[in-house]
């Protein structure tokens, strides 16, 4: 799962619903993907998984690696 073209899909891919929709993954609060884990129903198929990825980096400290990647407008 920790590969460049998730690591990119996560700097570049906005959120399709919710609160955040519009936002790019990386830029999720680690409160709302917490709450996802908590409930321990992330979204099904790759926007799940990416998400669970976007956690994983943002509770290692390591989402400061990712936010480079972001288009410029995105900033």
């Amino acid at each position: 799962m920790l590969d460049k073209e998730n690591i990119v899909k996560l700097a570049r891919m906005k959120m399709p619903f919710g609160k955040y929709a519009g936002r790019v993954l990386i830029d999720l609060p680690e409160e709302y993907l917490l709450w996802f884990a908590r409930k321990e129903s992330f979204p099904e198929g790759e926007l799940g998984k990416l998400m669970q990825l976007c956690l994983a980096l943002k509770v290692e400290g390591l989402d400061s690696v990712v936010k480079p990647l972001k288009y410029p407008d995105q900033q």
